[in-house]
């Protein structure tokens, strides 16, 4: 399978397992009539073969060496881990890493995991399944960033359209994304 055919097929498990249209409030605190509830999506076997496999492809079109890739618990996990595991089984590994909500209130306080698999100032990407404001993806990067690594890029699953993609940007980030809303429901 292609990446084009792996893309369409990946939007096809999208739109099954991971769409509803109904009334939901979204993390970002504003009303809406459709929701992506992409853990369906990124937890089903296949959808996390290519979840992983298109993320991987779009951090290779970077142009840098990327050593961790990771994001807010718990929309980023099975992302990170999907790109870990394809980026290992395609022989160019990058360690999956997680961000923390909340610092640990025991043992070293940390807010990244897996930070004994990163080096200090080297490139990372942060992901995320679904953009709206870009608030949460914004957060995750700061988190890093103050625990001393480069984040490289911001990649997420489905952009929204609604606003994420102008903040993260205008923050300073390269924003890459899988799908848009529009390529979804176009």
């Amino acid at each position: 399978m292609d990446l084009a055919e792996m893309r369409e097929k990946l939007k096809k498990i999208i739109l099954e397992k991971s769409y509803e249209e109904r009334e939901v409030i979204l993390a970002s605190g504003r009303k809406s009539n459709f929701y992506f509830d992409s853990k369906h999506t990124t937890l089903h076997p296949e959808g996390s073969y290519l979840v992983g496999k298109l993320f991987f492809e779009e951090i290779k079109k970077l142009g840098t060496p990327v050593r961790g890739v990771g994001g807010l618990t718990i929309g980023a996990d099975p992302i990170a881990t999907a790109v870990s595991l394809v980026s290992y089984l395609e022989g160019e590994p990058i360690p999956a890493f997680i961000v923390r909500k909340e610092s640990k209130d025991h043992g070293i306080s940390q807010w990244i995991e897996g930070w004994k698999n990163l080096r200090k100032k080297e490139p990372v990407v942060v992901v995320d399944d679904v953009v709206t404001t870009g608030k949460s993806s914004l957060e995750a990067a700061k988190k890093v960033e103050e625990a001393g690594y480069k984040v490289e890029a911001i990649i997420i699953l489905i952009d929204r359209e609604e606003g994420g993609r102008e903040n993260i940007e205008s923050a300073g980030y390269r924003l890459r994304t899988i799908f848009t809303k529009s390529e979804l429901l176009g």
